[in-house]
């Protein structure tokens, strides 16, 4: 199983989570989070006064999938989330050694 950690502009969380579940994804969690990459932020004029904003507002998306479905996931996030433009985001993959649902006990891809 593979974690899948998509770092997005929030406009387009709903448009990604759509092609998630288009692929059959059952469930994911959605974090709001702040945050730069190479663009460093950018500088905004208000009320005269100029001031760096750094910490751009961005949505951390988790999923968690079977391997068979990771190149298919990545492939609809990317498509889902991608403007065009500087600051689309990243997408993080790393691997998951287990899971366990806590109601039932269920363990392994049955649990995601």
């Amino acid at each position: 199983m593979k974690k899948i950690e998509a770092v997005i502009k929030p406009f387009k969380l709903d448009e990604v989570k759509e092609a998630l579940q288009d692929m059959g994804v059952q469930g994911m969690t959605v974090l709001e989070a702040k945050g730069y990459g190479r663009q460093k932020g950018h500088t905004e004029l208000y009320r005269g006064a100029e001031y760096v904003v750094d910490f751009l507002p961005k949505i951390k998306v988790e999923v968690v999938v079977e391997d068979n479905q990771i190149d298919a996931a990545l492939e609809a996030i990317t498509n889902a989330a991608r403007t065009g433009r500087i600051g689309d985001g990243k997408i993080f993959v790393s691997e998951i050694t287990e899971v366990v649902r806590i109601r039932t006990g269920e363990t392994g891809p049955s649990a995601v």
